[in-house]
């Protein structure tokens, strides 16, 4: 009897701390988009958790971030309700210029966030967006579309100036292939419209490794930020385009997030 309920709490425990798994049929997307939901452990003893959003990189899936981290560990370490969306290898989180079936922000502000605050115990004034390479230039472009739904975002490792990307990572097909002109693809490069952030005083961390390709394009944007007065924070470190140096940061940003909360 022992035994049997030793089990049974085990088995209890274990679906306490699954993820959820949500998948979403959309019209904005070319096939059905995995999201991997992490719950804090309290989640049952508490009303309202701030939440964070992460982006996965290119090639990568909704399963890239909890390899780097362990995101459940997060959840319970930092009280944080931690969303992982699939970018559909290479989505970039934009909407296409030339595909229609290609609308991730479409997607991401009129489905998946809305879905998230419908079915969980969200705090709707601490929501965070932050990712990867291809995720980080999502997340700083999600922010700049909509900061009023953010607290905060950030970037690791972010593609920030599409342009680095030129003839790789699926931008030639998500942006026209032949190409469109210079200042199209300027249209959805994050260092070409921070400017948009001008006045906003809602906190930005993005980091680079001294040894990334897109090192020089992270220092650019620092400048901007500066030059605009923004409030954000840049981390300059050792570390190249890989799961270590990813590991190290989100932690830096979680912490970040952590003090940010109101």
């Amino acid at each position: 009897m022992k035994s049997y309920l030793l089990g049974l709490l085990l088995l209890l425990g274990l679906k306490v701390s699954a993820q959820d798994q949500l998948i979403y049929q959309s019209k904005n997307l070319p096939k059905a988009d995995t999201t991997w939901v992490f719950k804090p452990k309290n989640y049952n003893q508490q009303d309202r958790f701030p939440v964070i959003f992460l982006l996965h990189g290119y090639s990568g899936n909704y399963k890239q971030w909890n390899n780097i981290m362990d995101a459940q560990k997060y959840a319970d370490q930092y009280g944080f309700i931690i969303v992982c969306p699939d970018g559909l290898f290479s989505s970039w989180y934009l909407n296409s210029p030339v595909k229609k079936d290609w609308q991730f922000e479409t997607f991401f502000f009129n489905e998946l966030y809305p879905d998230i605050h419908k079915k969980y115990k969200t705090d709707g004034q601490n929501v965070f967006v932050t990712g990867l390479s291809m995720g980080g230039h999502g997340a700083l472009h999600l922010f700049i579309q909509r900061p009023e739904l953010f607290a905060g975002a950030g970037s690791t490792s972010g593609g920030i100036k599409l342009s680095d990307g030129f003839g790789k990572f699926g931008l030639g097909d998500l942006l026209g292939n032949p190409p469109l002109t210079d200042e199209a693809w300027k249209k959805y490069s994050v260092i070409d419209n921070i400017g948009q952030l001008k006045g906003n005083a809602k906190p930005i961390i993005f980091d680079c490794g001294a040894d990334d390709f897109f090192y020089a394009s992270n220092n650019e944007l620092k400048q901007k930020c500066d030059s605009l007065k923004l409030n954000a924070t840049y981390i300059s470190q050792p570390g190249a385009h890989h799961k270590a140096y990813w590991a190290k940061s989100i932690r830096q940003q979680f912490e970040f997030f952590k003090n940010q909360l109101k």
